[in-house]
Order: structure tokens, then C-alpha cells, then sequence
């Protein structure tokens, strides 16, 4: 992978040249190190001193255009950034022994897309696996978005697939949600078979270990939040020296929206699962059904979702009001919420001045000076999945400022992609936390974050150009804010189509579609070939 100082200086198409000329197989782009090349000579043997051929790169980059000079100034040279990130920078080989636990992955490609660049390695991390594949891993690079995947599955003792069961298990679920989409965009029925095993045995195992009867709902903590600076006291107290959330007493018993909004959307994915397997899929959407009704009846309160209901301890049985932004976007995003609601959900939702929290207001120990690093910062990636729930409810304003507010932020740090961001100045803010010492310690904010780039081409892909991947085909449901202008989305592959996409106007509501010039439903059927240009007007 090219240093600093070559990575500024080589364009987003031009590394990708060098990357696919002779010889130039970097590691970050897909060629295993020296020591792991092998070709088999003669009767079969291995030689591992020769190198074998550098395995290609397997993306489809798609080209954004934008007519407008103010959205074009402000968003084209991030989308190139944003690619360089996932693909120039993140995209990293895949070690057999660390990552094909289980024996699924592909070499060639041979590829995965890992965390981020500021970690060391392995970067074995269900989370951001799932994420970066959802995101726009698997649209991008199929195989690549396939072995991420399947880098953070393991086999059973009986043989049988299942998400890793590390420490961070409380939205394992989120892995499903992943898998789901990349069948969606791929149509590939083996991993689909797979995905389904697999996601059944981990739903499974976290339903014999952390649901809660009594109230109905999922156990843990919050999604993305394994720090303890992403929650008030308690369950934070004085005295711990550790910045892990399950070192402080009862965060194994928390009932969050974030994480029961992802199993809600688990379950519509297995039961969507099952149904394309020809398998009985009701008992799935009757949890999700369950699930739906006990986020909305314990986690609701006023015009608003909670945060949390305390699990034990002396608060037992409480809501914590916060803000948690992931769980507001995920309950719109996975349908948890009725269209009444969604709009009381995104009208009642408080902005920071540089975009949305992570939580609000600050917890103790947290001020505008000393912000926590899970509570009141801008992770992109927890931004980006807001601002496609505010598109996929039709708020072009929530939408056109979500996307400005990032490429801002990421812009006004020099183009990179940072891991998080001061939520009032804009600065790269890795926040303040309980760390090892017991005491408040200033962290870092990671270099190079694979899914804050990834969440802002969920903004441009899901958000502003609506690519919806459903099981008949690409639905186009875009949202397009006022005064950006003509946008198109060129060269996007999707199964064996290739589409070129033009959008007129703005708006959600589309008043005209054609494909390839005539006339016709904003839909490509997932059994299309070759290319296609759908051109929409919106209003």
C-alpha cells in the first residue's frame, strides 16, 4: 500500500491503475506477502519461492457527476476519497489462518475490508465487517464484501456456521442485516445458504443467553458503544479501571434501542432469507412482530424513543431518556417505527452544530470542551445511517444537511476519513473516557476509518440516489434536495447489469422513469443483463 506522501500525491483512479499494472500487487490491494505466495509445481507440491499471480482487484468503481458547481465543489472529490479509502487504503489481504475460520473464503480475490489504518492487526471485528459490507462493500466489490463477511464466521463443533462469539456480542445480529444486503445486490445463493445457517445458530445463541422475558427485549449494551463514556452513572462509577462497558456492573443487562431495533431487522432479514430458500420463514417475522411491539410500548416514552431501561442494579426497571441516534435510525431504517412516528422520530431529533451525536445530552464527567468519546462527538458512520433514515422518509432537508454536515467535517480535516469528530467545533475529536488509569483520558481519533467512508457513500448511494435492493430487483427510490441539480451515478454493476442513473429535479417523488428511453416502473429486475440507463425526474 502506497505511503502518506504517495497517497496524496496519486489520484483515486490513478492508484487503482498502478494497482492493477504489472507487478504492482500491494498488500493492501489484495496480494498475500511474499511468504504466503505459492504456485504448485509439477505432481502438485507446492513451491512456496516462487510467486504466484497477483489476484486481481475486484471492484466496479462507479463515477459521480454533479451539474451543480456548489454540490460538485462540496461532494466530488469526497466520493473519489471516500472509494480511495474503502478500496485504495482498507481494502487488505486476508491471512487463511486469522481470517477463514470458516474455510468459505475465496482466494483469489483473497481480500477483506478491514477497520480502519490507525489499528493494529487482526482486525477481526464482526461490527465493522458487517457495516462496511452493508454499507457499500459488497455493491462495490462482491468478493471482497463476501469475505469480509465471512472473516468473522466460525464453525461449530458440530460443523455448522455461526457468527464468531467474542466479547462485544450484543449486536452480533447486525452481521445478519450484512449478509442479507450482500444477497440482495449479489443473487449469490451459496452464500445465502450459508448466511442463513449461520444466522440462525447466532440469533440462537444470544436468545438463550441475553433475552429478557419480562420485558420482551434483547440484552447488552448499545450498538457500537463498547466504551463506557457512551453511558450515563450508572452504570458508569468512579473507581474501574477500564474503558470496556462490561467491566462496569449490569451493562450486560441494559435493554437498548440501538441493539433491539437490529434484531428486529435480524428477523425480517432470516424470514427474507428463508422465504428465497424455499424455507418456512413465519416463525421469523412473528419474533420481529413481538420485538416491533415491545420496542415501541417499553422503549417510547412522550415524543420520543429512550435510550435505555436499566436491566439491574438500583435503577432497575427505569428508561434512561437520552438521545442514541443509532437506535432513532435504525427504528426508522428497519422498520420498528409506523410513518406517524417516523416523522416524530426525525422532527424531534436534536442536531449538534457539525451533525448528529452519538447521544446527547453530555454525561458526567462531559462538557463541550471534554466531550465523551461515545457521547456527544460525530462518528460518521453512526451520522451516515441517520441521514439515509431522514431520505428514506422523504426529509430532503434533514438529508441535504446531513450530507453537507460530513463532507464539512471530513473536508474541513483535510479529505480524510477520520474515525470521530468534535460535534461543536468540527475538529478530528477522539473524545474522553475512563481509560486504564480509572481517570479521564483523552483518546485518539483513528486515521483512515474504513466506515466513515463507507457510511458517506451510504449517503450517496441509499440516500441521495436511492438504490434499494429488494428481491425483485434494484428499486430506485432517490432524494434529492433543492438547488443540487442534475446528478448521475455512472457504472454501477449490479448482478449482470451495468446502470447508469440521471436524476432530475428534486424532491422524493418520482413523476417520470425511463429505462434505456421508454417508459417504465423506477425498477430493474434482478434478472437484467447487460446495461441500462434509468433516467428520473422528481419532484
Amino acid at each position: 500500500m502506497p505511503g502518506e506522501s504517495d497517497r496524496n500525491k496519486v489520484g483515486r483512479r490513478g492508484f487503482l491503475a498502478l494497482a492493477g499494472a504489472a507487478g504492482a500487487g500491494a498488500a493492501g490491494l489484495g496480494a498475500p506477502p511474499a511468504s504466503a505466495a505459492t504456485t504448485a509445481a509439477p505432481g502438485g507440491a507446492a513451491r512456496p519461492d516462487d510467486r504466484a499471480p497477483a489476484p486481481r482487484v475486484d471492484y466496479t468503481l462507479p463515477t459521480m457527476v454533479f451539474a451543480g458547481s456548489g454540490t460538485h465543489d462540496r461532494l466530488a472529490a469526497l466520493h473519489e476519497a471516500a472509494l480511495t479509502d474503502l478500496v485504495g487504503i482498507n481494502t487488505a489481504y486476508a491471512d487463511p489462518a486469522t481470517y477463514d475460520h470458516s474455510g468459505r473464503l475465496a482466494y483469489p480475490p483473497g481480500t477483506f475490508i478491514r477497520a480502519g489504518g490507525g489499528y493494529p492487526a487482526p482486525q477481526r471485528w464482526t461490527r465493522d465487517a458487517a457495516v462496511n459490507a452493508w454499507n457499500a462493500g459488497s455493491l462495490l466489490g462482491p468478493a471482497a464484501g463476501r469475505n469480509t463477511l465471512l472473516s468473522v464466521v466460525d464453525r461449530r463443533e458440530d460443523g455448522s456456521l455461526i457468527v464468531q462469539q467474542d466479547n462485544q456480542w450484543w449486536d452480533q445480529v447486525v452481521w445478519i442485516l450484512g449478509a442479507w444486503n450482500h444477497y440482495l445486490v449479489t443473487g449469490d445463493r451459496a452464500f445465502l445458504a450459508d448466511a442463513y445457517q449461520a444466522g440462525v445458530n447466532t440469533v440462537e445463541a444470544r436468545r438463550a443467553a441475553g433475552f429478557a422475558t419480562d420485558a420482551g427485549l434483547f440484552e447488552g449494551p448499545a450498538f457500537m458503544n463498547d466504551g463506557i463514556a457512551g453511558y450515563p452513572a450508572p452504570p458508569w462509577r468512579p473507581g474501574i479501571r477500564s474503558s470496556f462497558v462490561l467491566d462496569y456492573p449490569d451493562t450486560a443487562k441494559l435493554r437498548c434501542l440501538s441493539t433491539n431495533c437490529l434484531y428486529h431487522g435480524a428477523f425480517l432479514a432470516l424470514a427474507g432469507m428463508a422465504a428465497a430458500l424455499g424455507r418456512p420463514g413465519a416463525a421469523h417475522r412473528a419474533d420481529a412482530a413481538k420485538l416491533r411491539t415491545a420496542i415501541n410500548s417499553r422503549l417510547w416514552h412522550g415524543d420520543a424513543f429512550g435510550y435505555f431501561i436499566h436491566g439491574a442494579g438500583p435503577l432497575a426497571g427505569q428508561l434512561d431518556p437520552s438521545q442514541e441516534s443509532a437506535g432513532l435510525a435504525f427504528a426508522v431504517l428497519l422498520g420498528v417505527t409506523d410513518p406517524a412516528r417516523t416523522q416524530q422520530v426525525l422532527a424531534n431529533a436534536v442536531w449538534e452544530p457539525r451533525g448528529i451525536a452519538t447521544s446527547r445530552p453530555h454525561f458526567p464527567l462531559f462538557s463541550d470542551e471534554r466531550p465523551g468519546r461515545h457521547n456527544t462527538v460525530v462518528w460518521p458512520m453512526i451520522h451516515s445511517f441517520f441521514g439515509h433514515a431522514a431520505a428514506a422518509a422523504g426529509r430532503a432537508d434533514l438529508f441535504g444537511r446531513a450530507v453537507t454536515d460530513l463532507a464539512a467535517l471530513v473536508s474541513g480535516a483535510g479529505g480524510g476519513f477520520s474515525e470521530i469528530y468534535d460535534a461543536r467545533t468540527g475538529a478530528v475529536q477522539g473524545g474522553w473516557q475512563t481509560g486504564g488509569s480509572g481517570e479521564l483520558e483523552h483518546f485518539t481519533s483513528q486515521p483512515d476509518q474504513a466506515w466513515s467512508a463507507s457510511g458517506f457513500l451510504r449517503l450517496l448511494y441509499s440516500g441521495l440516489c436511492g438504490l434499494d435492493f429488494t428481491e425483485d430487483g434494484l428499486r430506485f427510490a432517490p432524494c434529492l434536495p433543492e438547488g443540487w441539480d442534475r446528478i448521475s451515478l455512472l457504472g454501477v454493476r449490479y448482478r449482470e447489469s451495468t446502470v447508469d442513473l440521471v436524476l432530475d429535479g428534486a424532491g422524493t417523488r418520482v413523476t417520470r422513469c425511463t429505462v434505456d428511453g421508454r417508459p417504465a416502473r423506477p425498477l430493474l429486475p434482478a434478472h437484467s443483463t447487460g446495461h441500462h440507463t434509468v433516467h428520473l425526474t422528481l419532484a
